[in-house]
């Protein structure tokens, strides 16, 4: 890794998020079994996303496991229990991706400057990464299960900044969420919304130029 970066490039470290970042799921099974319950399509998603059926398994306050009771909880009555258990686990089971693109820009990033994975995550992130083939591929991994800590808390955006021994307002912050990008921004960081691989490459390109 190289030194101090030239003041022309507006940051030291990238922090970066995971999930619909550099991590993709496949719910085309989770769909056909809501069609054939009836159900609208994103509707376990939205149950099971709901802050408050959510929250504590991103902050490791509960397991997967009985995060998809919670799951099954709230589903039941819109669906059979039985019917209801087969989507939650389904849920918790989606097949998932990286987009080697992304991981291809993060990885030329990180020979400039430290990178910092940041996500809501559950306590199985580490082995999701392994699974990916991802456990080099940054400088550190800010999890929200395993600090207790979820975005758009800034305290997980100073730990993030932090780890990377970067301050925050020489940070680059990329999420696909907004309410986090500006929770960011509001710090100081220079934020990056991502919605394509193509929003990444412009904001690391003060970084990498023509590299």
């Amino acid at each position: 890794m190289t030194g101090p970066l030239d003041t022309q490039v507006p940051f030291d470290a990238v922090l970066c998020d995971i999930d619909n970042v550099i991590r993709f799921y496949d719910d085309s099974g989770l769909l056909a079994l809501e069609r054939a319950a009836g159900l609208a399509e994103g509707t376990t998603a939205k149950v099971a996303f709901a802050p408050e059926v959510d929250l504590p398994l991103m902050l490791g306050r509960i397991t997967p496991q009985e995060w998809v009771e919670s799951i099954v909880t709230e589903l039941t009555g819109l669906v059979p229990a039985r019917t209801a258990r087969a989507l939650a686990s389904t849920l918790l089971a989606l097949p998932f991706r990286a987009d080697e693109a992304v991981v291809s820009l993060l990885r030329r990033a990180r020979t400039r400057v430290p990178l910092v994975l940041v996500s809501n995550a559950t306590v199985d992130l580490e082995d999701d990464l392994a699974r990916l083939g991802l456990t080099d591929l940054a400088d550190d991994v800010v999890s929200s299960a395993r600090v207790g800590l979820a975005k758009p808390d800034a305290r997980i955006y100073e730990l993030a900044a932090a780890r990377a021994g970067v301050r925050p307002d020489r940070c680059l912050f990329v999420d696909d969420s907004t309410e986090n990008v500006e929770a960011a921004t509001a710090l100081g960081m220079r934020g990056a919304h991502f919605r394509e691989p193509a929003d990444l490459e412009r904001a690391l390109a003060p970084l990498l130029g023509g590299a």
